[in-house]
């Protein structure tokens, strides 16, 4: 399923939930591989927050918030 659309941070949490989701059956995030879980889950983020188009608000030092994922017991960085 294709990645949501949009810049809510309930739609950046699912997103990331989705990738990660695809990672644990497929070991794979797109088409790369990622050696560990949490590697995978930074470059989940990262590819969220592209797509709705705050990764330059992130690398300016914008406001970072903590999600917690449906999937996971630990926190995740979203703006």
């Amino acid at each position: 399923m294709p990645l949501k659309k949009g810049s809510s941070s309930k739609t950046i949490s699912s997103n990331v939930s989705e990738m990660m989701g695809k990672f644990s059956k497929t070991g794979k995030i797109g088409t790369s591989k990622p050696k560990s879980k949490k590697k995978a889950q930074k470059q989940a983020v990262a590819i969220a927050l592209s797509t709705a188009g705050k990764a330059k608000k992130m690398a300016t030092g914008g406001r970072v918030t903590y999600v917690k994922r449906k999937d996971a017991d630990n926190l995740t960085k979203i703006c």
